[in-house]
C-alpha cells in the first residue's frame, strides 16, 4: 500500500478493513496468565448469588454463561460471543463454581441470552443505545480525519469517546466501516479544496510532471522525490535551480492553506510511493492533490536542504580559515621572537664607549681607591680614623650619621668604633662597601654632593 500504515486488505469488501491487533478494540488475549484469570475472571461470592437468584433453569449452565457474559463485559466492555471465549477462560469459570466438567456456555433460545445480557448490564450500570453510540463514532472520527489518516488512530479515538460516554461498545466492524467510509469522505473533501484553490494553468504543468521527460530518461515527476547530494558548490547551484523551478510550478503555500500538516504528510507518503503510470489511475481531483501535496514538501524539503548545505560549506570554510590563521600566528610568533631576539643584541652593544660605561669604569675606580686607603683598618677602628685615612673627604653629615648611628636607643653612646655582636660581624670590605663613595680628585662625598671639609 502507499500509506505506511499496518492494514490487512479485503478487495472483496470494497473497504479496507483494519487489522484488530493495531486499535485498541477490546478482545481476549491470546495467553492469558494465571494472575490475570484470578484478577479479571474470579466470581466472587456476591456475583454467583446475584447469577443464582437470576435464573430459574438450569441453574449451573446459566450461572457460568452468566458469570462468562458477567465478568468478559466489565473487562471488555461488549459481549464477546461464546465460541470467541478462550478455552482456559471457560474452564477456570467453572472450576471456580464447581460446575460439571462437561458444562458449556451455550443458550437454546436467543431470547433468554438476550434477557441475560439486559441483566448484565443493568448490573454493570451501562446504557445500550446503539444509536447514540453510532453518532458519537461518527463525529469523532470526522472531526479527528480533518488531521489524521491511520484508520487505526480513528478507531481509537472514537473508542476513547464511547466508553467516556458510558455506552456500550459497537462491534469491531462497525468501528471499520464508520472509520474508512469517513476517512474516504473527508480526504475527497480536502483533495477538492486543494484543486479548487489551484489556477488551470497551475493544474495542468502539475498533470505535464507526469508526462514530460528529464535528461535522464525518466519524468520530471520523479524530479521531486530526489534527495539532496553532498555539500558541495556545484550540488549547492543545483539546488538553487531545483528550488527556482519548484517556485515556478505555483506557491504551495496556498494550494495546502487550511490542511492538516499530517494530512498533507501522508498525501505526499501516498505521492512518493508510487510511480507516474499508477498516478495516472487514479481520478484527476485526488491526482493533482497528491502531487500538489508532493511538490509542496519537496520545496520545504529543498530548502531545508539549501540551509543544511550552506551551513556546512560556512562550517567548512571556517573550519579551514582557523587552520590558516593558526599558520598566521605561528610565523608571526617566529617573526616576533626573532626581532626580539635581535633588538636584545642591539641593545648589548649600542653603549659600548658611551657615557654609561664610563661612569661604570668610573665608579669601578673609586670603590678601588676608597678600598685601598681603607685597608689595614679592623673592626676596632673608628670613625675618625676612617675620615684620617680619606684625608678629610668626607662630608661632616656623613660623619656625624654614622656617630648617631651607634647611639643607643635610651641615650648612653658606645663607642662608634665598635661593632657588636649582634649586628653582626662586618669585614673591612663590607664596612668600605657601605661607606659613601669618594672622588678621589675632586675631594666631594658622591652621596650629598658636597665639597669635603666645609660640610657644604
Amino acid at each position: 500500500m502507499s500509506l505506511v500504515v499496518m492494514l490487512s486488505v479485503v478487495w472483496g469488501l470494497g473497504w479496507v478493513v483494519t487489522s484488530i491487533e493495531r486499535t485498541a478494540y477490546p478482545r481476549f488475549k491470546r495467553l492469558i496468565t494465571a494472575h490475570e484469570l484470578h484478577l479479571f475472571f474470579s466470581p466472587s461470592r456476591d456475583e454467583l448469588e446475584w447469577a443464582a437468584d437470576a435464573t430459574d433453569c438450569d441453574k449451573h449452565l446459566l450461572a457460568l454463561l452468566l458469570m462468562l457474559m458477567l465478568k468478559s463485559y466489565r473487562r471488555m466492555g461488549c459481549f464477546p460471543a461464546l465460541e470467541d471465549v478462550p478455552e482456559m477462560v471457560v474452564d477456570f469459570v467453572r472450576r471456580a463454581v464447581e460446575l460439571p466438567e462437561g458444562t458449556l456456555p451455550a443458550y437454546r433460545a436467543e431470547r433468554t441470552a438476550k434477557h441475560h445480557r439486559g441483566l448484565v448490564r443493568k448490573q454493570a450500570g451501562v446504557t445500550y443505545d446503539q444509536a447514540k453510540a453510532r453518532g458519537i463514532v461518527e463525529q469523532s472520527i470526522r472531526k479527528e480525519a480533518a488531521a489524521k489518516n491511520r484508520p487505526a488512530d480513528l478507531i481509537n479515538i472514537a473508542l476513547e469517546k464511547v466508553v467516556e460516554a458510558g455506552l456500550e461498545l459497537p462491534g469491531f466492524s462497525t468501528f471499520d466501516k464508520m472509520a474508512s467510509k469517513i476517512r474516504t469522505e473527508v480526504n475527497a473533501s480536502i483533495c477538492t479544496g486543494i484543486h479548487d484553490r489551484m489556477s488551470a494553468a497551475q493544474r495542468a504543468g502539475l498533470m505535464r510532471l507526469l508526462e514530460d521527460r528529464d535528461s535522464d530518461g525518466t519524468t520530471l515527476f520523479n524530479r521531486l522525490k530526489k534527495p539532496a547530494k553532498g555539500p558541495t558548490w556545484s550540488h549547492f547551484k543545483n539546488l538553487t535551480k531545483r528550488l527556482e523551478w519548484l517556485d515556478e510550478l505555483g506557491d504551495t503555500d496556498v494550494w495546502m492553506d487550511g490542511v492538516a500538516a499530517g494530512k498533507v504528510t501522508d498525501f505526499a507518503g501516498e505521492a512518493d510511493a508510487a510511480d507516474a503510470s499508477e498516478l495516472r489511475d487514479f481520478v484527476p481531483v485526488k491526482r493533482i492533490a497528491l502531487v500538489a501535496a508532493l511538490t509542496h514538501k519537496a520545496r520545504m524539503r529543498v530548502r531545508d536542504d539549501l540551509a543544511t548545505m550552506f551551513c556546512k560549506r560556512v562550517a567548512t570554510k571556517i573550519k579551514k580559515a582557523k587552520a590558516e590563521l593558526e599558520e598566521i600566528r605561528l610565523a608571526e610568533r617566529e617573526i616576533v621572537e626573532a626581532l626580539i631576539g635581535n633588538y636584545r643584541t642591539v641593545l648589548k652593544h649600542i653603549d659600548e664607549g658611551g657615557p654609561a660605561q664610563e661612569a661604570l669604569a668610573k665608579a669601578a675606580a673609586m670603590t678601588a681607591e676608597v678600598r685601598q686607603t681603607l685597608e689595614g683598618l679592623d673592626e676596632e677602628a673608628s670613625v675618625d680614623e676612617v675620615a684620617t685615612r680619606l684625608e678629610g673627604r668626607v662630608s661632616p653629615a656623613v660623619l656625624a650619621l654614622v656617630k648617631a648611628r651607634w647611639c643607643r636607643p635610651a641615650g648612653s653612646a658606645r663607642s662608634p668604633a665598635r661593632w657588636t655582636a649582634s649586628e653582626g660581624s662586618r669585614s673591612s670590605t663590607s664596612r668600605s662597601r657601605r661607606s659613601p663613595p669618594i672622588t678621589a680628585t675632586s675631594g666631594c662625598c658622591c652621596c650629598t654632593g658636597r665639597s669635603a671639609g666645609t660640610g657644604r
